[in-house]
C-alpha cells in the first residue's frame, strides 16, 4: 500500500466523521474509518493486513499482549466515575467476550417520552463516560439504540436510530475522536425484560454502549457490529 493511497483514506476518515449525527451510520463500519475504507481500501487495497493497517493509522491500536491490562484499567475507571449512577440502578457495567465493555444506560434517564434529546442529568452522566474514553483512545465505541415494544416496529427503529445518534454527537462533542464512534439502531428486537409488564418495558429503553479495544493486525474486529445485546 504506498503512502499516498494511505494519506488519502486517513484524510478521508476525518471528511466522513463530520457526519456525527447521522442515524444511518448504524450500517456503516465506523464513521469515517467503515466508509472510506470500505468504499476505496476495499477495492484498492485487497488485502485484510493492509486494511487494518490503514484503520490502525487513522485511529491507533493496541498490541496483542497489552489489550487485557489496558480494558481492565478502563474498565475499573468506568466503576470508579460511575458508582453512583450505578448505585441507582441507573446504568450497569459489564465484561463482554473479547475484552470488549459494555456499559448499559436507562432511557428514562436518558430521555423524555418519544424524544431523541439528552435530559440534562444525562448529560452529565454521558460527560463522565466520555471523559474515561478519552483517557482510553485506543478502542472502538459503539452506540446502541433499543426500545421496547410499544408503537410500530418502524417507529422504534428510527426512534432507537435517533437516541443512538443523539448520545454519540454528545460523546464526540465532549472529546471522544467521532472517528472511532459507531452508531447502532435496533428498535425493540433486543429486549431485557419482558415487554409485556410495565417495568420490562422500562428495562428494554435503553442505549448500549460496547467498548471494543482495537487491537494491532485485527483493527478491522473493533470495528464489527456488536453481538446481540438481549437477555
Amino acid at each position: 500500500m504506498s503512502k499516498a493511497l494511505l494519506a488519502a483514506i486517513v484524510a478521508g476518515s476525518v471528511a466522513v466523521a463530520g457526519c456525527a449525527g447521522d442515524p444511518n451510520r448504524r450500517a456503516k463500519i465506523g464513521a469515517g474509518v467503515g466508509a472510506v475504507l470500505g468504499g476505496v481500501a476495499g477495492k484498492q487495497l485487497g488485502d485484510e493486513s493492509d486494511t487494518n493497517a490503514a484503520i490502525g493509522a487513522a485511529v491507533g491500536a493496541l498490541a496483542g499482549g497489552a489489550v487485557g491490562n489496558y480494558m481492565d484499567r478502563q474498565h475499573k475507571a468506568m466503576q470508579e466515575r460511575l458508582a453512583a449512577e450505578a448505585a441507582r440502578d441507573e446504568l450497569y457495567i459489564t465484561r463482554m467476550g473479547g475484552n470488549a465493555l459494555r456499559v448499559g444506560v436507562a432511557s428514562d434517564v436518558s430521555f423524555a417520552v418519544d424524544s431523541a434529546d439528552l435530559l440534562a442529568d444525562a448529560q452529565t452522566t454521558f460527560n463522565k463516560i466520555a471523559n474515561v474514553m478519552k483517557d482510553y483512545e485506543k478502542t472502538a465505541v459503539h452506540v446502541v439504540g433499543h426500545t421496547d415494544s410499544t408503537g410500530s416496529d418502524s417507529y422504534n427503529q428510527k426512534l432507537s436510530e435517533r437516541r443512538a445518534a443523539s448520545v454519540a454527537s454528545f460523546l464526540a462533542a465532549h472529546g471522544v475522536e467521532s472517528s472511532r464512534v459507531i452508531t447502532w439502531g435496533r428498535g425493540e428486537t433486543e429486549p431485557v425484560g419482558d415487554n409485556d409488564t410495565k417495568a420490562g418495558r422500562a428495562r428494554n429503553r435503553r442505549v448500549d454502549i460496547v467498548i471494543k479495544p482495537i487491537v494491532e493486525g485485527e483493527e478491522g474486529v473493533a470495528f464489527q457490529a456488536p453481538p446481540y445485546l438481549g437477555a
